[in-house]
């Protein structure tokens, strides 16, 4: 379909005046213009003529160099007929130089200075005689700067937003015939949407009004346009480096229905990027409509540096990414050679990690060995022919024994966990010792609790000390237990006539409390009170009874229960000595501790 600008002149047969008056209204009706209605996308973008929704790079520099050629653009003809009334912009070949930045993933700021390099048309005239200045000669047009900031999606998901838009500063020729800028600024602000979807297929659409001041060209009017534009392409080859697409652009002005302008063109294209970096493109298709700006063809060309945004890909989902993976389409694993990298292990049938073909078990799950007889077997550390797995002990030779708590241990025929070859009983449980005789013999027996056996304690049945001599060793100090008496090697001392028990004798009277809480098979004690023969026989009765009622008073305090516990005097009426001298009266001056009744003594457990 060829594209035309309509110029609004006379309709079928009107008169000759009103043929020249419609002339003169179109002679005053060539404003400056901008004429060209294709704006190239940023570098970097996916499409020719409409934006992406994305930012391509945290800190990425893009440039571009485009050509964009467009056949008849601007044509006047008769509005009923159709006939052409002549070519007033016949070929515009423009180059684009294009830059942008995008930031952070997210803002693109962008640049772009067209250059009419060529524009010629035949500078028709009406019938009317009105003409029609068409362009000679090379052009900058208007500048363009842009940005843009990415709302939702990253670079690659299949949904992505986008606002952006243009600005253009009239740095263009406003003069009549040069059609290459407006003379005044112009904005664009756009809503864009876009996206990656099964990782091949691409799309965007964007849509906006472009604010610019209104006017009319050969009756036509031009001003405040809505426009949009949509693409969608394909993604080839397995890099994804070759780009099947179409696109397209249009625009309708927004003001006077029956004069108002309209675009739309489509676009074919093919992209391919040569390397990592470089990009190049070419595209081509008609004009859908006979706006303003509109042409029956356009052609462009492009090549751009434009740094690839890699993806970080795993096409087999074995968490390699393409990039190291040496077989990238097949799930394999880790290996520090890079070319086996990714790629499926050898057989390991039994998967203990030695694969089948240096395994010599290969169906039983073993461990590596220095010798390939064993490599990849079960172990067998100490060599007894029973798998550490089932050896109970696994370090130490032993035999196969149905209980496996013994099994590949050496033989323990007490079961006391020491070894026949270490026990010096092996058919008697016992404990262990680092006195080779006794190792593994039953402990000698403590019966008294003090840490020294029976066989070595002179009182086995009273807690003492250690003592070099043998006949003291494991004994009290002071109190010994016998058949019928409770024997204290030291004298209880009192205080002189008086029945205070000295503060000497607390140690004694320790011992021997202790001695009677050993013993709770003695249920009852008789304290008795000695003196010698000095002073008066009674006298000295109620002073012996006295101090044997003190002894029973400081053993209850001592914890005694005070029922196992009888107090008697008997004054002088015992003698173990002579009183005729001082050692034999010392010796009765005394106190005893008579065991008068005891219980069946109970075995400790």
């Amino acid at each position: 379909m060829r594209t035309h600008l309509l110029a609004r002149c006379l309709i079928g047969a009107a008169t000759t005046l009103a043929l020249a008056a419609t002339t003169k209204e179109a002679s005053a009706q060539q404003p400056p213009i901008a004429l060209n209605r294709f704006e190239p996308a940023p570098a970097g973008d996916r499409f020719f003529g409409v934006q992406s929704p994305y930012a391509a790079g945290k800190a990425t520099p893009h440039l571009m160099l485009l050509g964009d050629y467009a056949h008849n653009p601007l044509v006047l003809r008769w509005n009923r007929s159709g006939n052409g009334a002549g070519e007033v912009v016949t070929n515009q070949l423009f180059m684009h130089l294009n830059g942008g930045f995008s930031l952070f993933d997210r803002i693109n700021v962008n640049v772009n200075l067209p250059i009419a390099l060529y524009q010629d048309g035949n500078s028709p005239t009406t019938a009317g005689g009105t003409s029609f200045m068409s362009p000679s000669k090379a052009e900058i047009g208007d500048l363009r700067l842009g940005l843009r900031v990415r709302l939702l999606g990253e670079y690659h998901d299949p949904f992505q937003v986008a606002v952006g838009g243009y600005v253009w500063v009239p740095t263009g020729s406003d003069s009549a015939g040069s059609f290459v800028g407006d003379g005044k600024v112009r904005g664009l602000p756009q809503l864009i949407v876009g996206g990656r979807v099964a990782d091949r297929f691409i799309y965007t659409a964007a849509a906006g009004p472009e604010l610019r001041s209104s006017d009319t060209f050969g009756g036509v009017s031009t001003g405040t346009t809505l426009t949009w534009g949509a693409g969608a392409g394909v993604l080839l080859l397995d890099n994804r480096h070759l780009q099947l697409g179409v696109e397209a652009n249009g625009g309708v002005t927004l003001r006077d229905v029956q004069k108002r302008n309209t675009n739309a063109e489509i676009l074919g294209s093919v992209r391919y990027r040569v390397i990592d970096n470089l990009e190049i493109g070419a595209g081509a298709g008609p004009g859908l409509t006979s706006g303003i700006g509109t042409p029956d063809f356009r052609g462009v060309l492009m090549v751009a540096f434009t740094p690839e945004q890699k993806q970080a890909r795993d096409s087999d989902g074995d968490g390699i990414l393409d990039a190291d993976d040496a077989c990238p389409d097949v799930k394999g694993v880790s290996d520090p050679d890079p070319k086996k990298h990714g790629c499926p292990p050898p057989p390991d049938r039994d998967g203990d990690g030695i694969i089948d073909s240096l395994d010599a078990c290969p169906d039983v799950k073993g461990v590596a060995s220095s010798d390939p007889q064993q490599n990849g077997c079960p172990p067998d550390r100490d060599g007894d022919g029973i798998i550490d797995a089932l050896d109970a002990c696994p370090d130490v030779k032993g035999v196969s024994d149905p209980d496996p708590k013994k099994n590949g241990c050496p033989p323990d025929r007490d079961g006391d966990g020491i070894l026949d070859a270490d026990d010096a009983c092996p058919d008697v449980k016992g404990v262990a010792s680092s006195d080779p005789k006794k190792n593994g013999c039953p402990p000698p027996v403590d019966t008294d609790g003090d840490g020294i056996f029976d066989d070595e304690d002179a009182c086995p049945n009273e807690k003492g000390e250690r003592n070099p001599d043998p006949k003291q060793n494991g004994c009290p100090k002071a109190v010994r237990v016998s058949e019928g008496e409770i024997f204290i090697l030291e004298q209880v001392q009192f205080d002189t006539g008086k029945s205070t028990i000295k503060k000497v004798s607390d140690p004694l009277l320790d011992e021997v409390a202790s001695v009677l809480q050993q013993h709770p098979e003695i249920t009852k004690i008789e304290v008795q009170g000695h003196t010698d023969n000095q002073g008066k026989a009674a006298s000295n009765k109620t002073l012996s009874q006295a101090r044997s009622e003190a002894v029973v008073t400081a053993l209850v305090k001592r914890g005694i229960d005070k029922t196992r516990l009888t107090a008697k005097g008997f004054g002088q009426e015992k003698p173990i000595a002579p009183n005729e001298t001082a050692e034999g009266r010392q010796k009765n001056r005394r106190v005893q501790f008579a065991i008068t009744e005891k219980a069946p003594k109970t075995a400790k457990p």
